[in-house]
């Protein structure tokens, strides 16, 4: 079997080089993913002008095709996005938005396209509200047609009103870490079981 690869799209609003606690909650599960054999890649949305519409294809420069084709190229993709006043931001539902066009792409042999891969999600913030918004993330991703890994959601949530963020942490939290390196494991497992086993054509 193939190595697999995993494709990771954080949705801070942090442009690149600046640090981000969302791309380095990503960078960790990344690792982890490396661990056991899988090429991995990431891109920050912030970085690329992806336009606000439910198509696949919005033209005038749209750089959300070439982000998609990552996706599709990918076994695992992974979703990291921080929290603003209690939701995912802006960016994350944009990648919503843009994944809704998906709904009616189909394979070649007629199943939903985003079919056999595997999703994961990182929550990142300072504040409450990473259960609701890693809920929201998995409903979503399901209903395109990812399948969620068992525990397949990591967060980590600072002091409601204060101002320490992931990335300034000295290490890991255990508790955190423990959940990166099991849902990377149940991740490459359940990306290696749909290699061999498919989901059948309608």
């Amino acid at each position: 079997m193939e190595n697999l690869k995993a494709f990771a799209l954080i949705c801070t609003l942090t442009p690149s080089p600046d640090e981000s606690s969302s791309d380095l909650m990503a960078s960790h599960i990344l690792g982890k993913l490396k661990e056991q054999g899988v090429t991995t890649s990431s891109a920050r949305v912030v970085d690329h002008n992806v336009a606000p519409g439910v198509q696949i294809d919005m033209g005038n420069g749209d750089e959300w095709p070439q982000l998609r084709q990552q996706i599709l190229d990918a076994d695992i993709f992974l979703l990291c996005t921080p929290i603003w006043v209690g939701h995912m931001c802006s960016l994350a539902q944009r990648v919503f938005e843009r994944l809704d066009a998906d709904l009616s792409s189909t394979d070649d042999e007629g199943r939903p396209i985003m079919y056999n891969r595997v999703a994961l999600t990182a929550v990142v913030g300072n504040e409450d509200g990473a259960h609701h918004v890693t809920a929201e993330m998995h409903q979503g991703l399901n209903d395109i047609g990812f399948t969620v890994a068992a525990q397949g959601g990591v967060y980590w949530v600072g002091e409601a009103m204060q101002t320490v963020d992931f990335k300034d942490l000295d290490e890991v939290p255990d508790p955190v870490a423990s959940t990166i390196s099991s849902m990377a494991t149940n991740a490459v497992h359940l990306a290696k079981s749909l290699k061999v086993a498919p989901y059948p054509a309608p």
